[in-house]
This record gives structure tokens, sequence and C-alpha cells, in this order.
């Protein structure tokens, strides 16, 4: 059931068009992250995850399916990606062959406790209002056995950040803080902030967490 108003957006003609500007192949969208911020995503995945044995992978937001396809690329299996929109659904299923695609809300991940060795998002949590964003990390948090992973615009505060030209649809803020406040047995295990070559106030951060208990 779609009950946000950033729900109501990504399901409609406004989150289709996000879609459609973002689908491309995974060498394009790897060179167009790199022409951003000087690194390219499969740069991050070897820097991240090249040490961790990782059976199986969830995104939540996963879009088209574009960071998917480049952990493919990298040789990951069993990977999975949840999307809200319909329309990219297809779209994503069109393109990625050899991943589970399944149509589902962030706010009701449909699979079972600690399923996954690893969740993330990619500019997702940007899009979730302060006063929900709870909902989403508790989703995440349950359904990840041993890693989570997020690669989210930072800021010190929590900023609302107007998004071609509407209200009430950005965000960013250091969201790995939120998780570590949030659940005292996540550890943060690695992170990299990343200034836009074109606007060093806008920046990328990426961060791994570790559910501590689960290695002891």
């Amino acid at each position: 059931m779609v009950n946000t108003i950033q729900e109501k957006e990504g399901v409609g003609k406004f989150g289709e068009e996000y879609t459609d500007r973002n689908y491309m192949l995974p060498d394009e969208f790897d060179k167009l992250l790199y022409s951003r911020i000087g690194f390219y995503r499969t740069e991050q995945i070897d820097e991240f995850l090249s040490d961790l044995k990782l059976n199986n992978i969830l995104e939540v937001g996963s879009n088209v399916g574009n960071q998917l396809l480049l952990l493919q690329k990298k040789g990951f299996k069993n990977l999975y990606g949840i999307e809200l929109n319909r329309y990219v659904v297809e779209k994503s299923k069109a393109r990625a062959k050899g991943i589970n695609i399944i149509q589902g809300s962030a706010f009701d991940i449909p699979f079972k406790n600690s399923y996954f060795d690893l969740v993330f998002t990619s500019g997702l949590l940007i899009h979730i209002s302060p006063q929900d964003i709870n909902n989403i990390l508790d989703e995440i948090y349950r359904c990840s056995k041993k890693y989570i992973g997020g690669s989210e615009y930072f800021s010190e505060d929590y900023i609302e950040v107007n998004y071609r030209g509407q209200k009430e649809l950005l965000w960013k803020t250091n969201f790995a803080k939120l998780y570590l406040d949030r659940f005292p047995d996540l550890k943060l295990i690695k992170e990299r902030r990343y200034p836009y070559l074109a606007d060093r106030k806008l920046v990328d951060h990426a961060f791994l967490l570790k559910k501590i208990e689960n290695f002891r």
C-alpha cells in the first residue's frame, strides 16, 4: 500500500521519469559516477566488499538495477532487489537476467528476519521523510544477518533539499549515524566520503556496518 508523499511520487510519473533518466548500461552508469565524484562504483565495490563472504545480497530501492548489475559483473551471486514502482520492476526484469527483482515496499520488506548477508541502499534513504526514516531502518536491520551498507548524500545535520523544484522529496544527513544510534549492536567498519567534483558541498557517503552479535 502506498502511504507517504514520497511513495506516491515514486510510483507515479515522477518516478517513471527518474527511471528513464537512469536507464543505462552498467559501464555507462559506472562512468557517470566517475564523472561526478572521481571514483567508479566498481572501485567502491572492490574496496568495501571484496574481502567479505556474501552468500546473498538485497538492494532496497533497486530502481532499474544498475547497482545490482555491477555487483553481478564483479562476480556476486544470489542478488535481489525490491522496488515499489511496477513500471520500474518490469524494466529491471527485462535487463537484469539472473537477478531477482520484486515489487514491494521498503516499509514492509517481504523477506524473513536475517535472511540476507548484506542489505544495502543507494540513493534511497535520501528520499524518505525524517518522520518515516526509522521505519525503513528497522526493516533493513531486520532482514540483515551480517551487514548493512549504504551510499547516500551526507550532511552533519538533517537538511531538506529542493529536488527538481519540489519539496518533501529529498533530505541529506549522516545516515550511518542514524543506524548506529538506533541499533547498539551495529559497528561502523568502513566509510568514505566523496565530494562532488562540480560542487564540493555535495557529498556522497559510502558506509558499511556490521552486526557484531553475529561475529562473536
